[in-house]
Parts: structure tokens; sequence; C-alpha cells
């Protein structure tokens, strides 16, 4: 079976970031960095404080796959970051929120 293909369009606040990527050998998903300008730090307030955190990309998958963002296990247990609605899904079709 091939290998469905994910395209990846960086946008202007991308610059220095890398691509997401496997972080080990046996890992289950693409890691992601976080795109934010560093003079504008996210800061979350105490007892569920939301952001919405840009990822500097855009990206479109084949039709009848979806992406899935999901949060860190290390950064949930210990600072309390995860998602809204985790799993996070992003349908193939779906063309939305963007920060440009």
């Amino acid at each position: 079976m091939a290998k469905p293909r994910l395209s990846i369009m960086p946008l202007a606040h991308f610059e220095g970031l890398e691509l997401p990527r496997y972080q080990s050998k046996e890992a289950a998903g693409l890691d992601l960095q976080a795109a934010n300008p560093a003079d504008e730090p996210v800061i979350l307030k105490a007892n569920g404080g939301r952001a919405l955190v840009p990822t500097g990309f855009c990206m479109a998958m084949e039709r009848g796959f979806e992406a899935q963002i999901r949060p860190r296990s290390g950064l949930a247990l210990k600072f309390g970051v995860t998602l809204l609605n985790t799993p996070g899904t992003i349908d193939s079709d779906y063309r939305g929120y963007s920060r440009t």
C-alpha cells in the first residue's frame, strides 16, 4: 500500500522553524512547533486559559485521510497544557482558519 501524501505550505511566520517530523524511530506521529512571534508569547491564564497557537503552515492531505493534533503527555501532566477538542481532527477537505 502506498503511503498517503501530505502537502505542507509554510506561511510567513514559519521562518526559522522545522517542518513537522518524527522525533524518534518508533514515534507514532509528527511533532509540531509553535510559530508565535518571539515578541508575542502565548500566556495561558490559570484555571483553563485558552489560546490559539499558530503552526506557521497550511497543509492538505489526500481525500479519505485525516490529521489529528494531540497534546504531548509531558506538557499535559506537568503544566496542564492540552487541546480543547482532543484529538483535534483535520479532515482532508477542511480549508479553515489561518493566521497570515
